[in-house]
């Protein structure tokens, strides 16, 4: 099974990126009902201690970036996983 890896890792990338926006889009606007979720999601540890209401411009592009960046090497390490154990 050939798979291409830098397809695969474009999807992913491209995947993370338009969830993370997605997903900060709905932070901003239901940030109490997404902090619930996070906690629970952690297992009711108190993240309102160490949580910011930081949503500036700076942190959303690093967020964005970082994000995208590690969707896209996860996928280019799928991909080549596949190939690898699949010649197996």
């Amino acid at each position: 099974m050939k798979i291409d890896k830098v397809v695969l890792a474009n999807a992913f990338a491209l995947t993370m990126g338009i969830t993370y926006i997605v997903c900060r889009l709905l932070v901003s606007l239901f940030p109490r009902l997404f902090m619930q979720i996070t906690r629970s999601w952690f297992h009711l540890i108190d993240l309102t201690r160490i949580s910011g209401a930081d949503l500036g411009l700076e942190l959303f592009i690093l967020g964005l970036l970082s994000s995208i960046v590690s969707a896209w090497l996860f996928g280019y390490l799928l991909g080549w996983s596949i190939e690898y154990f699949s010649k197996k």
